[in-house]
């Protein structure tokens, strides 16, 4: 059951999807609190999340994220024997992604900086002089 929930003071739009899990108000709020906590990390346009229990299969819970942002959207999926479990695991791994990407950005603004002196060490096409 597809539940869009109403953003704190954010304009994040959060789909939350149940399956094989009963939807109650604190579950919803907790998912909802955990994922705007990632708010001052990374601007998050949508957000969508999806909790699944499976009986029949082990690990039986999965949790499923799909976070759609100004640059390349993020992708997160955790798995466990319980359902907090496996959304601690999809959040670490969120926010693995989330500090990985300015990280790269970081370091490719640091690698665009002027060598000593202000004088570049590669030639033209970006390889190094000889």
């Amino acid at each position: 059951m597809k539940q869009p929930l109403k953003p704190h003071d954010t304009k994040m739009k959060l789909t939350l999807e149940h399956f094989g899990i009963r939807s109650t108000d604190t579950l919803d709020s907790w998912v909802e609190n955990r994922i705007f906590s990632l708010q001052p990390s990374l601007q998050i346009d949508e957000a969508s999340v999806r909790l699944e229990h499976h009986r029949d299969a082990s690990p039986a819970y999965r949790v499923r994220a799909h976070l759609v942002t100004p640059g390349p959207d993020v992708f997160a999926e955790g798995r466990d024997h319980t359902l907090r479990a496996a959304f601690e695991k999809m959040m670490e791994t969120l926010r693995r992604r989330i500090c990985g990407r300015a990280t790269k950005r970081l370091q490719r603004v640091r690698s665009n900086l002027p060598g000593p002196g202000g004088k570049s060490r590669t030639g033209r096409n970006g390889h190094a002089r000889r």
